[in-house]
């Protein structure tokens, strides 16, 4: 079973609602916890490219990454799916945060893609991973919860009439 049903977060799912770049993130992490990111991207496979600055190169170990600073302009883009971009960006070594787009993440399909994604996260760190309306990371809508093992609605939906949340 699903753990999150499209007619029930659709309007989670609305780039209109949310915005397009929803922020989602991990909270209370450390160096340990972005190595733990970056071995479960190569452990599971999962298409990547890293560039600094632009510049295409290799994928560094998270320590090398956090001593170099948060201004590098690193950035990690993984498709854990066809059609799915995630992307990881090392603003502060205290959060994973990274960005998907609701675009790609329409239907059942796309939620389920999004769960996938954030028990995957969420088990390998033993942490939550949140979901919250673009710009507004303070109202996590949706996340992985350690203790259900599982994704689960932190929000009640809004109505479609409401127009924004």
């Amino acid at each position: 079973m699903p753990d999150l049903l499209w007619d029930d977060v659709r309007n989670f799912f609305d780039p209109d609602l949310m915005g397009a770049l929803p922020d989602v993130r991990v909270p209370d992490t450390s160096v340990a916890d972005w190595q733990a990111v970056l071995d479960l991207v190569r452990s599971r496979g999962w298409a990547y490219a890293y560039s600094e600055g632009g510049a295409p190169g290799q994928l560094p170990r998270a320590g090398d990454l956090a001593s170099r600073g948060t201004e590098t302009g690193a950035e990690l883009r993984v498709w854990p799916e066809p059609g799915f971009l995630v992307i990881f960006r090392m603003y502060e070594v205290e959060a994973i945060d990274f960005d998907v787009d609701l675009r790609e993440l329409q239907g059942q399909t796309g939620v389920d893609a999004l769960c996938r994604l954030l028990r995957a996260v969420g088990r390998r760190l033993g942490k939550p991973v949140l979901m919250a309306p673009e710009s507004d990371s303070a109202h996590p809508v949706l996340g992985f919860d350690v203790t259900a093992d599982r994704v689960v609605l932190l929000a009640e939906p809004w109505p479609s009439w409401a127009g924004c949340p």
